[in-house]
């Protein structure tokens, strides 16, 4: 059959189009996935976030008002008691309506379903004067022996606090293999098809465990003690004599000497969340690294399946500090009238730090610089930081064996500190196995990260950078494709689509 012109263009551009998607695919995952494998060195991420990714956000139903409860809203009348009376009397969703509320106490959510809602961020403004240390006083020391408040790293001024239960109801009987989806227990009496459970492992003293969760290349772990676990969160899909297969694979290596055990996880708090307003604390300037006396936004403690969303965060010590699971935070705006510190140039300390497990946090825009904007921290893992932007942006591992965490689909501003990290002596490299950096714009080109920041096993990909390719699947892997021709984009989302329509 004869092709007309038209048809045959068509067919030209279809190809050059085609050829163009595949000369900008990694050779990790390929244009749809079909390169990736659960045992290879780039990790599954689909689970991050609020249910693993498989439900939007819900939209709360009304609920009651803080006025109902006599708050102001005037930028002058303090209205704590209001809110704590809110809190304790509510159990949906308590809405703020738009004014300028001062708030001199720590507002605790510990109910599920519990979701404080303001008006929109340039409506409805929270301004904390007093920061934590002054309400709730907390000291520690840095691991240098230098006095710093444990707000300096912890905490919250909205806190979400709940425990994850951790009875254990198994022994792991067998090692098992990263990449897995099964293991072999001593006992299945305590377990059904379609339970959510802990897969948890703990150290020795001889930091084996976290010499696994940084593929071999430690660093220093000297200071580390034998204080690294590994946790996985996952459902049971089925029960075969005294072997249970598993909704997801391993992303680390099950041990017997690591006192495997098979968990409980019947989180406290669940459903909960704070949306559409602004923090808003004192401009003062910013007194520089371990100063901070906690004006800190939101931490998640405990908790899982909750949310933060539709923020803006003004003159903070720290934004975030989320130890929880399966939490979202999107669509957060950092910025500071704050004076910057004359030694590093920043306006606080923390703006994200993550503790915990498959937390995402997407949409955000720094506007101002924090001396660790980004960061993962503690065992963190499975954690995704996509979609945001900022002036100059670091991506901060923070020791203790962080593995398996993606940041994807960020325009990290000037790109004169990328890889610049935190952390103290002797707690292992920065970052853990298979860190993932992925579509990661930048004003300069970038290098590949310095000898400690991480172990050959992170994987780069797309990353700005004028530097050639270095493939080697049981080495380094730094592919250089420039970002504005890798598909996917966004990393996490092709992976979370993938899984979505194969199951």
């Amino acid at each position: 059959m004869p092709v007309s012109a038209k048809s045959l263009a068509l067919l030209i551009l279809t190809l050059g189009l085609a050829v163009r998607t595949q000369a900008g695919t990694s050779d990790l995952w390929g244009a749809h996935g079909e390169r990736w494998n659960a045992a290879g060195r780039l990790p599954d991420f689909s689970f991050a976030g609020y249910h693993c990714g498989e439900a939007p956000l819900p939209d709360v139903p009304r609920g009651m008002s803080v006025k109902d409860f006599g708050a102001k809203g005037d930028g002058q009348t303090d209205d704590t008691a209001a809110f704590l009376a809110a809190l304790a009397r509510a159990r949906g969703a308590i809405e703020i309506p738009p004014g300028r509320y001062v708030i001199t106490d720590i507002l605790v959510i510990k109910y599920s379903g519990q979701v404080l809602r303001g008006a929109g961020a340039d409506k409805t403004v929270l301004f904390f004067p007093k920061p934590l240390q002054e309400i709730k006083p907390q000291w520690s020391a840095t691991t240098e022996g230098r006095k710093t408040s444990e707000y300096s790293w912890a905490g919250g001024l909205v806190w979400f606090q709940g425990d994850f239960g951790g009875r254990v109801l198994a022994e792991v009987a067998a090692a098992a293999t990263r990449g897995g989806n099964t293991l072999r227990l001593a006992t299945v009496e305590n377990l059904h098809t379609g339970q959510r459970i802990e897969v948890f492992e703990h150290d020795l003293p001889d930091n084996s465990l976290a010499t696994n969760l940084y593929s071999g290349d430690p660093g220093n772990t000297t200071q580390l003690l034998g204080t690294t676990h590994a946790s996985l969160v996952c459902r049971i899909t089925k029960i075969n004599g005294d072997e249970i297969s598993l909704d997801r694979p391993l992303r680390f290596d099950v041990g017997l000497q690591w006192r495997p055990q098979i968990r409980a996880f019947e989180p406290s708090v669940t459903e909960a969340g704070v949306e559409n307003l602004r923090f808003e604390f004192p401009g003062a300037p910013y007194g520089g690294h371990f100063t901070e006396a906690g004006y800190n936004a939101v931490a998640f403690t405990g908790v899982a399946d909750c949310w933060a969303r539709n923020l803006v965060i003004s003159n903070a010590d720290s934004g975030f500090f989320p130890g929880g699971v399966f939490c979202s935070i999107q669509n957060v705006t950092f910025e500071s009238t704050r004076p910057p510190d004359a030694a590093l140039h920043c306006t606080g300390h923390h703006g994200l730090n993550i503790e915990g497990n498959d937390n995402l946090f997407t949409g955000f825009d720094y506007r101002t610089r924090f001396v660790h904007d980004l960061s993962v921290d503690h065992c963190a893992s499975g954690n995704v930081i996509a979609g945001g932007k900022g002036v100059d942006l670091c991506l901060d591992h923070h020791e203790r064996a962080p593995c398996e965490n993606l940041f994807t689909d960020i325009d990290a501003g000037a790109g004169t500190r990328l890889w610049t990290c935190g952390g103290g002596a002797a707690l292992g490299k920065h970052c853990g196995a298979r860190g993932t950096f992925w579509n990661i714009r930048a004003a300069r080109p970038q290098k590949y990260p310095p000898a400690n920041f991480g172990p050959a096993s992170m994987n780069l990909v797309a990353v700005q950078t004028d530097l050639p390719s270095t493939k080697n699947l049981h080495g380094r892997w730094f592919e250089a494709i420039p970002p504005d021709e890798i598909s996917p984009r966004d990393l996490h989302a092709a992976q979370l689509a993938r899984r979505l329509a194969t199951r």
